[in-house]
């Protein structure tokens, strides 16, 4: 460290690297790397019964930093907290605050807390000149929110090992937007679909202009969606068209405005990435958050839609300059924040320099396109509004028992839609349609008429943008929060993600169903809303925050001493009865058949084991069926086992049977029993005796090289279909593992030869330096990232950046690893001072 007198602490390394090129000598910036401490994972970190007292430890990881945070403290007269300006960012400034406190550190030292919403050297400059204390309120909604969490996580979660075998965890939010997931899928199970018709009527005019119309009446009658439910009265409408005279009744054009979205905040943000760019939610706080550090962007983690003045002025005239003064409104576009807790209304998401074009940064494919998407955004929200004219004309019969209706619109002035169309590429054209030019009383001739046959259908599962947009709607949860908790449900494996679609897995619903019969309170959205609006309440000095922590704990402690005499047989005949109509075939009467289909005398059941639940036979084991919860659409039973395929040449009897990983195939039984799993592919074929015995044989031998005179194999293993030979591996079509020919093998095993392995940009890595004459590089593998000497390989953290990472850090996580293990588990914890003395 230089003889800086100021040390300015951050989160991140690239925001510190960032932040020192604009700060002189006198100024030394260090990052914390996030935070510093957090509750142990285990219980007794929150004490509830000793006023809600949380105990702190600072993690391994960590310590190092909190070393380095120490040693530079030491040498200056000012530290100045950095970190970002949220509720998060605050806890972290406060929590280094407390630990640089007990180490009697800041003593007789200033100590500072500065924010800035983007990393531009006016920005910092500014802040350096307008510090604060730290905010309390905003500390004590951080420590609520954080004992909420973990009460719930700590004591709700063994409630579910306990009565729920393989579930693995709940958590406050998680479970409601699990039961957001959870709840679509039932209404798409139940919807029935209903028939109806629309018709479409072809018109020419006078001057032979074709004008294509829609009906919207018919015997004097307005038409709804379903009036037209049949083939037949569909026809019937039809030749009464064809039959008829018709004129147009009326002409109405209605010049329309549209006006621009407001700009990004982090939930509109995340819903635009995923509809435009295909990014989720984590990718686009990751890509989000690296724009950030490099200074492009002002910070990503907001609720404000307001911009700053200054920031205006160069908006307005880089829209000028880009697209002409007919483009800049006479007044300034003011945005009003949907967000009730002011504290964290921040500016809304930005380039910090407007007049920068992505062609003139050097980014990243991914981080060019979240750049092209907000400084779009920005531009538009602050640009004319578009002016179309939509026209209307309505054509009627000469009795008037007949109508139809044209509908379409003219763009007569673009303004923002020549730039930005949320929801949609902004290539779009917005489907306008240009009517053809008729005048009122003008005989129409009938050219034509269609009829066209249509089906309701079900609300669409949700999509993370649909989701994160009703989570948002129904105020659960933050947006910067929203990322994380749809990652723990796909971690949990309570939900799976299909054409970007969530679908809750059998282990998501059981859960949701025992949370919903057992807590009911706690995923019901409006408590869970009016939760979060204590916590805004807090944060702005309206609620205490123990207040709020007694009132939760009183009746969530009951609810859960309620359940320690719930039997799992009670549990199992809720399940039976709540997700009856998933789990069960229906008979012809409508009522569930419970019937076991392999015994005809057993009673299904839902059954619970430490891999999930599964539908079983009550006579079990006399009778081994078992299938998954989710019965086939077709056939009730199709997943069902064991099911008898046919016999191995040597008699054994083939069964097909579920298992943890899927259906497979058994050939004997006991410790002999030959098995064998079955691939996708194969799923979809018939599955006859002869194809089970060739996939119980396998691997197969394709025949012997000619050169080699060593065996050519086929076969599935661990990254699908293979063929082998004297140790060349190369893939091939999962149909053609029973079937590839010799010659076809031979030739595929020569072109893999020849072909030098390809060393990918992961596995070569990135050198950052040398160290005691070793090389020390940064690379991928099969756990993660990880830095290496050659011989010691250290993984980076979970929530690490790699980019973040020089030959400093590389070193210091090397030598970290090669140090021998303690025998004996640091149980050094700190703990909180009492909220009452926080120090600013």
């Amino acid at each position: 460290m230089s003889d800086a007198s100021n040390l300015v602490i951050v989160e991140s390394p690239a925001k510190a690297k960032t932040i020192n090129k604009y700060l002189g000598n006198d100024f030394h910036v260090i990052a914390s790397f996030g935070h510093v401490r957090d509750l142990p994972s285990k219980n007794g970190s929150v004490e509830p019964d000793n006023n809600f007292h949380m105990i702190w430890e600072v993690s391994d990881q960590a310590k190092k930093h909190i070393t380095e945070i120490t040693k530079n403290v030491k040498l200056v007269d000012k530290v100045i907290l950095a970190t970002d300006p949220d509720r998060e960012g605050e806890a972290i400034s406060w929590h280094i605050l407390q630990v640089l406190l007990e180490k009697n550190l800041v003593k007789n030292k200033i100590v500072e807390r500065v924010t800035f919403n983007e990393i531009t050297k006016s920005a910092i400059l500014s802040a350096l000149k307008n510090p604060r204390n730290i905010d309390t309120e905003l500390v004590e909604a951080y420590l609520a929110r954080r004992a909420l969490d973990y009460l719930v996580g700590f004591n709700l979660s063994p409630v579910l090992w306990r009565k729920l075998p393989g579930a693995r965890s709940a958590g406050r939010v998680q479970s409601v937007a699990l039961r957001l997931i959870t709840e679509r899928e039932s209404e798409i199970e139940k919807f029935i679909s209903e028939e109806y018709w629309t018709i479409d009527g072809l018109f020419v005019g006078n001057k032979s202009q074709e004008l294509k119309a829609k009906l919207v009446g018919f015997n004097h009658e307005k038409l709804k969606k379903l009036s037209i439910t049949n083939s037949a009265q569909a026809h019937t409408i039809k030749d009464a068209i064809l039959a008829s005279s018709f004129h147009v009744s009326a002409i109405e054009a209605k010049p329309v405005k549209r006006h621009p979205v407001p700009p990004f905040i982090t939930s509109t943000l995340q819903q635009e990435a995923a509809r435009k760019l295909g990014f989720n939610a984590t990718q686009t706080m990751r890509v989000a958050q690296k724009l950030y550090e490099d200074g492009h962007i002002t910070y990503m983690r907001t609720d404000g839609v307001t911009i700053s003045s200054e920031a205006i002025g160069n908006i307005r005239a880089t829209i000028e300059k880009e697209f002409g003064p007919d483009y800049v409104p006479n007044d300034v576009r003011v945005y009003k924040s949907k967000a009730k807790n002011a504290q964290e209304a921040h500016e809304a998401i930005r380039p910090t320099d407007i007049s920068k074009k992505p062609s003139q940064l050097s980014l990243e494919t991914d981080q060019l396109k979240l750049y092209s998407l907000i400084r779009n955004r920005t531009l538009a929200c602050q640009m004319e509004s578009a002016l179309t004219e939509r026209t209307t004309i309505s054509i009627l019969n000469d009795d008037n028992s007949i109508e139809l209706r044209a509908t379409g619109s003219v763009i007569l002035f673009d303004g923002f839609l020549k730039l930005y169309l949320e929801g949609q590429d902004d290539t779009d054209d917005d489907d306008q349609l240009k009517l053809p030019q008729l005048i009122q009383g003008e005989k129409l001739g009938v050219k034509d008429a269609f009829c066209d046959q249509h089906f309701t259908e079900p609300a669409p599962r949700y999509s993370e943008a649909s989701l994160v947009k009703k989570m948002e709607e129904l105020g659960i949860g933050r947006p910067s929060t929203y990322a994380s908790v749809l990652s723990v449900l796909r971690e949990r494996e309570y939900v799976k993600i299909e054409k970007n679609r969530f679908i809750p897995e059998d282990k998501g619903r059981i859960v949701t169903c025992f949370l919903e019969d057992h807590f009911k309170q706690y995923v019901e959205y409006d408590f869970t809303a009016e939760l979060e609006e204590k916590l805004d309440k807090v944060s702005d000095g309206q609620l205490k925050w123990l207040d709020l922590l007694a009132e939760f704990w009183t009746t969530f402690k009951q609810t859960i001493d309620a359940t320690s005499s719930l039997r799992i047989s009670q549990v199992i005949d809720r399940l039976n009865d709540e997700l009856q109509e998933l789990a069960f075939p229906k008979n012809d009467d409508g009522t569930c058949n419970r019937v076991c289909p392999a015994c005809h005398e057993g009673q299904l059941s839902i059954r619970l084991s430490k891999f999930g639940a599964f539908v079983g036979c009550s006579r079990h084991p006399d009778c081994a069926f078992t299938r998954s919860i989710t019965q086939n659409s077709d056939n009730p039973n199709a997943t069902s086992g064991p099911v008898v395929i046919g016999h191995t040449q040597d008699g054994r009897e083939i069964v097909k049977k579920v298992g943890r990983f899927g259906e497979y195939l058994e050939a004997g039984s006991g410790k002999e029993a030959q098995r064998a799993g079955i691939p996708k592919y194969f799923q979809s074929q018939e599955l006859t005796e002869e194809l089970a015995q060739q996939l119980l044989a396998l691997p197969r031998l394709v025949g012997k090289h000619p050169e080699t005179n060593l065996d050519i194999i086929s076969g599935f293993g661990r990254f699908g279909a293979y063929l082998a030979h004297d140790g060349v591996y190369c893939k091939i079509q999962a149909q053609d593992v029973l079937s590839i020919g010799l010659n076809h093998a031979i030739t595929l095993i020569a072109d893999k030869a020849d072909k030098p392995a390809k060393k990918s940009s992961q596995s070569s890595g990135k050198i950052l330096g040398e160290h005691d004459g070793k090389k020390i590089s940064l690379k991928s593998g099969r756990y993660g990232d990880y830095v290496t000497d050659g011989k010691v390989n250290a993984t980076l953290p979970k929530d690490a950046n790699p980019d973040d990472y020089d030959l400093a850090l590389a070193i210091s996580l090397i030598e970290q690893k090669s140090k021998p293990s303690s025998s004996k588990k640091s149980t050094t914890a700190s703990k909180t001072s009492k909220p009452k003395k926080k120090t600013a």
